[in-house]
C-alpha cells in the first residue's frame, strides 16, 4: 500500500502534468484541430496555384498535428482517470484483480490503474515504421523467383534496373569477377530482354531468314564455352546429318 506521502507526491505530479497539457492545448488550439483546413495554418487561400509537393507537405503536417492531438488528449484522459482514482481511494490497486500495483511501476507510469498482468497493452507490436521499408533490400518482399512459371516484373528486377547505374558496392563486395562497374550488383549476369544466350546476338527477319550474328560479349562467351566443351551448340553436339559436312571438310583439309 502507498503511504500518504507517496500518494500526495503522485497527486502533485499528476496535477502538474494535467496543467501543462491543458495549457499546451490551449496555446496551440489543440494542434490546429480547430482550423477548418490545413491552408489556415500556412495562410493559403487556395490550392490552385500550389505545387503538388507543397500540398503533400501541408497534408503531412496536418496529419501529424491530428496524431499529436489524439495522443495528447488520450494522455490527458488517463491523468484525469488516475486523479479520480486518488479521490476514490483506489489509486495504487489494479482495477481488475485488486492487487497492489508495485511502486516502481507507478513511478514509471503514474497514470496507470492496472498491474502489469492486466494492462491493456499486453501485445507488443512487431510492425516497424513504414519509412523503414526503404532500408530493407527488396528481395523477398515481391520476389517471384521461386515461381518457375512467373515472368512478372518483381522488386528484384526494379532494384537491378537502378543498380545498373551504380551503387556503393565494389567488385570485392560481390566476390566474383566483373568486367565493369555496371555489373556490380546482385545477379548482374541475369538475362534482360531475352531467355537464351543466342537471343542476345542472333537476329532474323519476320520470316526467320537473313540470320545475322552480332559480335557481343555474350556471343564471345558462348563461343569460348563451346570450344572448351568441344561441342557445336549449347544443347550438345550436332546430329550426324548436320555434323558430317563440317567434319568432312575438316578431314579433307587435313
Amino acid at each position: 500500500m502507498l503511504t500518504h506521502k507517496q500518494l500526495s507526491a503522485f497527486q502533485m505530479q499528476l496535477l502538474k502534468a494535467k496543467q501543462d497539457i491543458e495549457e499546451r492545448l490551449r496555446h496551440n488550439d489543440h494542434f490546429g484541430k480547430e482550423r477548418s483546413h490545413a491552408h489556415d495554418s500556412v495562410g493559403e487561400l487556395s490550392s490552385f496555384d500550389n505545387h503538388p509537393a507543397d500540398e503533400a507537405t501541408e497534408l503531412y503536417e496536418r496529419e501529424k498535428d491530428l496524431a499529436l492531438n489524439e495522443h495528447t488528449e488520450r494522455e490527458l484522459k488517463e491523468i484525469e482517470h488516475a486523479l479520480e482514482a486518488i479521490r476514490n481511494g483506489t489509486y495504487g490497486t489494479c482495477e481488475v484483480c485488486g492487487k497492489p500495483i508495485p511502486y516502481e511501476r507507478l513511478e514509471a507510469l503514474p497514470t496507470t490503474t492496472f498491474c502489469k498482468e492486466h494492462s491493456s497493452d499486453q501485445t507488443v507490436s512487431q510492425k516497424r515504421p513504414l519509412e523503414e521499408g526503404v532500408l530493407i533490400p527488396p528481395f523477398g518482399k515481391f520476389d517471384f523467383d521461386d515461381r518457375n512459371e512467373s515472368v512478372a516484373y518483381d522488386a528484384e528486377d526494379a532494384w537491378q534496373e537502378v543498380a545498373r547505374y551504380g551503387s556503393s558496392d565494389t567488385p570485392s563486395d560481390l566476390g566474383k569477377n566483373v568486367d565493369y562497374y555496371g555489373e556490380v550488383y546482385a545477379e548482374s549476369e541475369e538475362h534482360v530482354g531475352y531467355v537464351e544466350e543466342l537471343e542476345n546476338f542472333a537476329a532474323v527477319d519476320l520470316y526467320g531468314k537473313n540470320v545475322k550474328v552480332y559480335p557481343t560479349r555474350e556471343h564471345e562467351q558462348l563461343e569460348n564455352i563451346l570450344d572448351d566443351e568441344g561441342i557445336m551448340s549449347n544443347i550438345g553436339d550436332l546430329p550426324a546429318y548436320e555434323k558430317d559436312p563440317y567434319t568432312e571438310k575438316e578431314d579433307h583439309r587435313q
